[in-house]
C-alpha cells in the first residue's frame, strides 16, 4: 500500500480537501486504485451533532456514518462509496483506546498519547486503507490521507506525531506528503510574499514531517523566482513546487495538477515512475472537456434554496453539487438565490420590511424552488410559505428531509383546512399530527440515533415524475438522515385528497416520495 498525505499550512480553508480529491482524480487517470481517508482532530466522535453554521454539512454514508463534508468531495470525485471508519476523529481514537485500557488489554501499563494514542492512529489508517471501496475486490493501489486543521494546531499534535512515525514506518518510497499553503499577495507592494511557507514548512519540519511536494495556492501563478525561493529555503525541488491558483471552477484543478507534472512528483516519491500505465499522460479527458463546458453555459437557471444556514453556503453542499451536475447536464448556468426562510415570515415584514421583500423578490424570480433539511423550528413557517407559494403557481419544488415534511404540513393545512396541522417537532400538543417522532428513534441521545444511511424506496406510482427521474426502476436506494416521518395514520386523508405518496419502504408504512400539483416532493433523501 502507497501513501499520500495531504496537509495545510497558514491558513484554514485553502481547499485541501478538493486538492486531496483532485489528486486522487489524478492517481486513477495513471491507472491506480484509490482509496482516501480524512482526519479531523476535533474531540467529537463524529459530526452528527454539530451545527451547519460552526462545521457546515454533515454528509451522510451509505453505511449511516455522519461525516465531514470533504468525503462527500473524495465520493464525487473519485466514484467510491467510503465508510464511518475513513473518518477519523480524536473522539473516534480516544475512545478505542479507553475501550482497551478498560478492557485490560494493555496489561497494567500507564496509558499515554505516545505509544498508546499514536499507534491507534497508525493502526487504524493501515486497517481502513485495505477496505475497498470502488465496487472492486482487494485493497486499492494508494490511500490519499487528508490531515484537517493546520500544521501547528494544539489538538493535531497527536496525529502529526503518529504520522511522521507512520512515514517512517512504511518507507520513503511507500509515502508522498504534499504541503498545501499560502502564498499571498500584498496589494500594496504586488509581490508573491513566500514567508508564510517557509515558516509552515520549518513547522511541520520540526514535527518530524518532510514535504515532497509544496502545493501554493495563490491568485496567479507562481513566478519562476518565487519557485527557487521556495525550493530554497524548505528544501523541496523547484519542479515539485505547484500553484493552485484561481480557477473559474474545483473540476480544473485535475488538470491543473497534470500540467505541472504533479503526477510525476508524487509517482517518484512513491516509487512508481515504471507503474504500467503511467507511459502515457493521465487521461483526463471526459474530465477536462466537462470542466470547460461548464464554463461555456451562459443561459440561466435560478433556484431558490430557501433554507435555515443560508449564511454559510457549506451548510447544503452536496445538495449544490447535485444542483450543478443537473444543471450542467441539462446545458443551463445555475444561479442559486439564497433566501432566508425567516425573512418571508410576516413576523419579518414588520420588523425588517425591506428583508422581506428582497426575500419575496428573489422567491418569486426562481425557476425553481428547494426547501432542504435542518432542525429546530426557526424558519418552518417561512419554508411553509414557500411550498405554499410554488404549490400554487405550479413553480417546480423539491423537498429534501425537512422540506418534504413542511410540504406535508402546508398541503394538510391549505387543501384538508387542517389550521393546526404541523410537525410534533415544533409544536408537540398539536391537534393534527402530520409529521411525527419515529418510534425506533431516541429523545435523551442525539449522536447517530436517526435513521441513518441507504435506504430503499419502492415506487409505488411508475407514471410519476419521481419514478421518471430514477429510469423507470422499481426502487432506489437512498442515503437518509431523520428522526422524524409522515403520520401514517393521516396518509390515506392525505392521499384522498390529491397528495400522492409514490414511493414507499419495503413496509408501505413509511413515506418516502411525495408529489401533488408540486412539480416533485422528494423526503428524507440525501441527495448525492
Amino acid at each position: 500500500m502507497k501513501y499520500v498525505l495531504v496537509t495545510g499550512g497558514v491558513v484554514s480553508g485553502l481547499g485541501k480537501g478538493v486538492t486531496a480529491s483532485s489528486i486522487g482524480v489524478l492517481l486513477k487517470a495513471c491507472g491506480l486504485r484509490v482509496t482516501s481517508i480524512k482526519i479531523d482532530p476535533y474531540l467529537n466522535t463524529d459530526a452528527g451533532t454539530m451545527s451547519p453554521f460552526e462545521h457546515g454539512e454533515v454528509y451522510v454514508l451509505d453505511d449511516g456514518g455522519e461525516v465531514d463534508l470533504d468525503l462527500g468531495n473524495y465520493e464525487r470525485f473519485l466514484d467510491i462509496k467510503l465508510t464511518r471508519d475513513n473518518n477519523i476523529t480524536t473522539g473516534k481514537i480516544y475512545q478505542a483506546v479507553i475501550d482497551k485500557e478498560r478492557r485490560g488489554d494493555y496489561l497494567g501499563k500507564t496509558v499515554q498519547v505516545v505509544p498508546h494514542i499514536t499507534d491507534a492512529i497508525q493502526e487504524w489508517i493501515e486497517r481502513v486503507a485495505l477496505i475497498p471501496v470502488d465496487g472492486l475486490p482487494g485493497p486499492a493501489d494508494v490511500c490519499v490521507i487528508e490531515l484537517g486543521g493546520t500544521i501547528g494546531d494544539i489538538e493535531s499534535m497527536p496525529f502529526t506525531e503518529a504520522l511522521g512515525q507512520f512515514s517512517y514506518r512504511v518507507g520513503a518510497g511507500n509515502f508522498c506528503l504534499i504541503h498545501v499553503s499560502l502564498v499571498p499577495v500584498i496589494s500594496a507592494v504586488g509581490e508573491q510574499k513566500t514567508k508564510p511557507t517557509q515558516h509552515s514548512v520549518r513547522g511541520l519540519r520540526s514535527l518530524g514531517l518532510t514535504p515532497n511536494i509544496l502545493a501554493c495556492r495563490s491568485t496567479s501563478a507562481l513566478e519562476e523566482n518565487v519557485k527557487q525561493k521556495l525550493s530554497q529555503f524548505c528544501h523541496v525541488p523547484a519542479e515539485n513546487i505547484i500553484t493552485l491558483y484561481d480557477v473559474p471552477n474545483i473540476w480544473h484543478l485535475p488538470s491543473l495538477l497534470r500540467d505541472q507534472k504533479a503526477h510525476e512528483g508524487i509517482l517518484g516519491a512513491l516509487n512508481l515512475p515504471g507503474f504500467v500505465n503511467v507511459a502515457r499522460e493521465p487521461n483526463l479527458k471526459e474530465w477536462t472537456s466537462r470542466a470547460e463546458f461548464c464554463d461555456m453555459l451562459l443561459e440561466p437557471v435560478r433556484i431558490a434554496v430557501v433554507g435555515k444556514y443560508t449564511g454559510l453556503s457549506d451548510s447544503y453542499l452536496s445538495l449544490l453539487k447535485a444542483l450543478l451536475h443537473a444543471s450542467v447536464s441539462l446545458r443551463k448556468k445555475l444561479v442559486v438565490d439564497w433566501v432566508p426562510a425567516s425573512d418571508i415570515e410576516d413576523e419579518t415584514a414588520r420588523e425588517n420590511p425591506d428583508a422581506y421583500k428582497a426575500a419575496w423578490k428573489l422567491l418569486k424570480g426562481a425557476d425553481g424552488v428547494l426547501v432542504p433539511g435542518g432542525f429546530g423550528d426557526r424558519g418552518v413557517e417561512g419554508k411553509i410559505l414557500a411550498a405554499k407559494y410554488a404549490r400554487e403557481n405550479r413553480i417546480p419544488f423539491l423537498g429534501i428531509c425537512l422540506g418534504m415534511q413542511i410540504a406535508v404540513i402546508e398541503f394538510a393545512r391549505s387543501i384538508l383546512g387542517l389550521q393546526d396541522a404541523n410537525s410534533t417537532e415544533f409544536d408537540p400538543d398539536t391537534k393534527s399530527p402530520c409529521v411525527v417522532f419515529m418510534p425506533e428513534g431516541s429523545k435523551t441521545h442525539l449522536g447517530g440515533t436517526m435513521r441513518l444511511g441507504s435506504r430503499r424506496t419502492y415506487f409505488q406510482v411508475m407514471d410519476s415524475k419521481s419514478a421518471k427521474l430514477y429510469g423507470n426502476r422499481g426502487f432506489v436506494d437512498e442515503r437518509h438522515r431523520h428522526r422524524y416521518e409522515v403520520n401514517p395514520d393521516m396518509v390515506s386523508s392525505l392521499e384522498d385528497a390529491g397528495l400522492l405518496f409514490t414511493g414507499k419502504d419495503k413496509t408501505r408504512q413509511r413515506m418516502e416520495v411525495c408529489g401533488s400539483g408540486l412539480a416533485f416532493c422528494s423526503p428524507f433523501f440525501k441527495l448525492l
